[in-house]
């Protein structure tokens, strides 16, 4: 596979600098990007550098994941507004050790292989680095002009900033340049890659160690992903979404994907999956025949799904999806754990109604119109269950005097109402 062919066909190429395909059809080469660990979860704006590593791998070169321990305690002004906050190196390493199980799904890091993936975290050779030998091995080699000529640096320093530009930040693209240089001197790197942002320090990178080294460095850049609609890529209103199930459920991730617009399909299914090219057209032509049916979207959420979840959680986020969108019943409703059962119904009225009643038994004419307000009257809900319109748990209630018991609460807490088609309402035991 040549890998700057197949980057080129998916959209994932911004920026590359000359030579850079031909170091990689000429030899196994060594290339790294630089992962940010201010927390113990990768998000999906991550997805897009490390499936870069994963094709790379799959071309046969070898991936190395860099682990910004000693940037992190710094913070990059690419992109952003302010500094970061700075971490402490013992949440560091719990962030580093989580983070290196989740790139473990895309990446081999185990095999005899010789482009084996590697995590290295710079922490490791900065920790001792003092601010002399900084500015006498380093900072002497690039100018203040150069530095200061970077977009990320002119940004932050432009009328449109209030906050300015700290010293700390402002050497941010020589700590970065610095491990570039590490990794060439020490596991033979010769290309690092990263988003269009990081163009200028990786750049620096380069520049570094031809000054340093002589020797020949490249640098390859993916376009920052957005939406169709010119919204941030991966932001929902409830923040990130994450790879880390307890932060986003499976279902949620599930539905991240299969939500998104067919115009982000079509892009997305390039960059997040391992299709063919052959196999995308076939899709696409199929959602051009019949976009109802959102083949795209569809594929790429099971693609993206199985790659960080697995088949089984894949299989189980369908079936979730099946309860408020298509036909569902009383056992596939009990499956649900109770992070998916709230991700389910999220924003769907709830109540609480005290466990001591549902230890005893009470009616459902109690529960739903006095208990609760899903019903404004008892005469309501009788002539609800009498048209044959409530259901309890996705199950046909006809019985007025049914009572509801612990053995109907879904993981021992909820009760599904659903009255008609769409009106949905959880009833808690607390």
């Amino acid at each position: 596979m040549n890998f700057v062919e197949e980057l080129t066909w998916r959209g994932m190429i911004h920026d590359i600098t000359p030579g850079t395909e031909e170091q990689l059809q000429k030899e196994t080469t060594s290339a790294y990007v630089g992962i940010d660990p201010t927390a113990d979860s990768l998000h999906i704006g991550h997805l897009v550098s490390v499936m870069m590593l994963k094709h790379f791998q799959i071309a046969g070169h070898k991936p190395i994941a860099l682990v910004g321990g000693a940037t992190g305690m710094i913070g990059d002004p690419s992109g952003k507004s302010a500094e970061r906050n700075l971490l402490d190196e013992q949440t560091l390493r719990h962030n580093e050790a989580c983070l290196k199980l989740q790139l473990a799904k895309f990446l081999d890091f185990e095999s005899a292989a010789v482009n084996a993936a590697e995590l290295v975290n710079n922490y490791d050779w900065m920790k001792d680095f003092s601010f002399l030998e900084f500015i006498r091995d380093i900072g002497k080699h690039i100018t203040v002009n150069y530095m200061m000529a970077k977009d990320s640096v002119k940004k932050r320093l432009g009328e449109e900033s209030k906050l300015g530009l700290s010293f700390t930040e402002f050497t941010y693209q020589l700590v970065q340049g610095t491990d570039f240089l590490q990794l060439y001197r020490e596991k033979n790197c010769k290309l690092q890659m990263g988003g269009s942002d990081q163009w200028g320090n990786i750049i620096t990178g380069t520049e570094l160690i031809r000054r340093k080294e002589g020797g020949d460095a490249f640098a390859l850049t993916c376009p920052l992903i957005t939406r169709a609609d010119g919204g941030k890529f991966g932001k929902t209103e409830s923040g990130n979404v994450w790879l880390d199930p307890k932060l986003t459920t499976p279902y949620k991730f599930y539905q991240f994907w299969l939500n998104v617009s067919d115009a982000d399909a079509e892009k997305y299914i390039k960059i997040f999956t391992l299709l063919s090219c052959e196999e995308i057209a076939a899709l696409v032509k199929e959602q051009e025949d019949a976009p109802h049916r959102r083949p795209l979207q569809k594929r790429l959420a099971q693609e993206v799904t199985c790659m960080v979840h697995g088949e089984e959680e894949y299989s189980k986020a369908v079936e979730a999806s099946q309860i408020l969108f298509g036909k569902a019943t009383t056992a596939s409703l009990a499956k649900l754990d109770k992070a998916t059962f709230l991700s389910v119904f999220e924003g769907v009225p709830t109540y609480e109604v005290e466990r001591s009643k549902f230890e005893a038994g009470v009616p459902v004419l109690e529960l739903l119109a006095t208990e609760t307000a899903a019903f404004p009257s008892k005469g309501d809900l009788r002539r609800t269950i009498k048209g044959n319109g409530l259901s309890l748990n996705k199950a046909k209630l006809t019985d007025q005097e049914y009572l509801v018991t612990e053995a109907d609460l879904i993981n021992g807490s909820y009760v599904l109402i659903q009255k008609g088609k769409k009106s949905y309402y959880v009833v808690e035991a607390v």
